[in-house]
């Protein structure tokens, strides 16, 4: 099933994360999905702008570095919500909480803060917009707050849970391997074939190609 969403990606610099941005159609409301680093705030204003869209909301998959390190300047610059799970919401003031010791020496001297505006997600909670209707997920195991959004029954925006082909780590702090299978189990494999899947990083992918080729998905269903 072809989504008639506008889907548009900026690969984060560092990381090369996927920041989403997705909207009804062109020239209208927006979500912004996981803007990275180093700040590629004015890269988003420009795409926005390009398609004549308002951003609406800010969306979080987690916490990580990588995934957070834009979300002041868009969400603030642009006066929206920035959503996020209660369990990772620490790690956007405090992103040395969910990363290796060795990333943190790289971030020492830097300073963080959280928008203005941060609203905290649990499991089945549902965020309608304009044209867009999304349900969280919470799917732990990256780390305890990861979420994945199913969008329209159409789009499934997987986070570091699902990649194309492999799964995010979960040798991280608050990483947990046990809570990645089972989100793996109940939370992924039971999804519609036909969803297309937004990852966090790499290619774009479908539940069905998944279920099939994936040998993480492959070894829970052998």
């Amino acid at each position: 099933m072809e989504s008639a969403m506008l889907v548009l990606s900026h690969p984060a610099p560092m990381f090369a994360t996927n920041c989403w941005v997705i909207s009804p159609g062109q020239g209208q409301e927006c979500i912004i999905i996981d803007p990275g680093m180093p700040d590629i705030s004015d890269e988003i204003t420009m795409l926005v702008e390009k398609h004549q869209l308002k951003p609406v909301a800010s969306i979080l998959t987690h916490g990580h570095l990588d995934h957070t390190f834009s979300i002041v300047p868009l969400a603030d610059g642009y006066e929206i919500p920035a959503y996020i799970h209660s369990e990772d919401r620490r790690f956007i003031s405090d992103p040395g909480g969910a990363l290796s010791p060795e990333f943190m020496t790289q971030i020492a001297d830097m300073n963080f803060t959280e928008p203005r505006d941060v609203r905290e997600l649990k499991n089945g909670d549902e965020i309608n917009l304009l044209g867009m209707h999304l349900k969280a997920i919470h799917a732990p195991g990256h780390t305890r707050g990861s979420m994945m959004f199913l969008l329209n029954q159409e789009i499934l925006i997987s986070g570091d849970v699902l990649f194309a082909g492999s799964i995010g780590r979960t040798d991280l702090p608050t990483g947990s391997a046990k809570q990645m299978k089972e989100t793996l189990l109940n939370k992924v494999l039971p999804l519609s074939d036909d969803l297309r899947v937004l990852t966090g990083h790499g290619p774009e992918t479908t539940i069905k190609f998944e279920r099939k080729n994936n040998p993480y998905l492959k070894e829970l269903t052998s």
